[in-house]
């Protein structure tokens, strides 16, 4: 695929959506709307056999959702210093030791969203400092089993938060 022009259509503080014009394999041509959104780190904490979730509401499903804890990167922030800066502000844990699992696309058909997930051990618990649109937040320990419980039922269905469990599974089986 070839894009032959390109044009932003909407852009706020979070991201933006442009939409370009491509050449398709057969030569045909069509419009395709990329929506570009800053990296994320999510981070898995881990003690034991316990791992520390955090819940919120979030708008676009309309529900409350457990998930591990994640954000979005800065400019000219490093990923590995995002995710020590999310894992204290929403849980005010602070890891000992942070091991990169691995990065992946968040959605690659229709965002460049690249997430960096992390296994945090070596817990210290502390006073979270929540952004002023995480004040719903709520954090609880769970068990390996709970977590994957929830994975099965459909509670914990963070896509980000599943592809970092996956990670970290395949690394344990290694």
């Amino acid at each position: 695929m070839e894009a032959l022009e390109s044009k932003q259509v909407y852009a706020n503080p979070w991201f933006s959506v442009r939409e370009d014009l491509i050449r398709r394999p057969d030569g045909s041509t069509g419009p395709y709307s990329v929506v570009e959104g800053p990296d994320v780190a999510v981070i898995v904490p881990m003690d034991g056999d316990r791992f520390h979730l955090v819940e919120q509401y979030r708008h676009p499903v309309g529900a409350r959702r457990w998930e591990f804890p994640a954000g979005t990167l800065d400019e000219g922030e490093d990923v590995a210093a995002l995710a020590e800066r999310e894992l204290r502000e929403e849980t005010g844990l602070v890891a000992a030791s942070l091991t990169h699992l691995g990065t992946f696309d968040s959605s690659p058909g229709t965002l460049t969203q690249r997430c960096s997930a992390y296994l945090a051990t070596g817990l210290t618990e502390g006073e979270h400092a929540r952004e002023p649109e995480e004040q719903d937040m709520e954090a609880a320990w769970f068990t390996r089993a709970e977590v994957e419980r929830m994975i099965l039922d459909g509670t914990l269905c963070d896509a980000k938060s599943l592809a970092a469990y996956t990670l970290l599974l395949l690394r344990d089986a290694g």
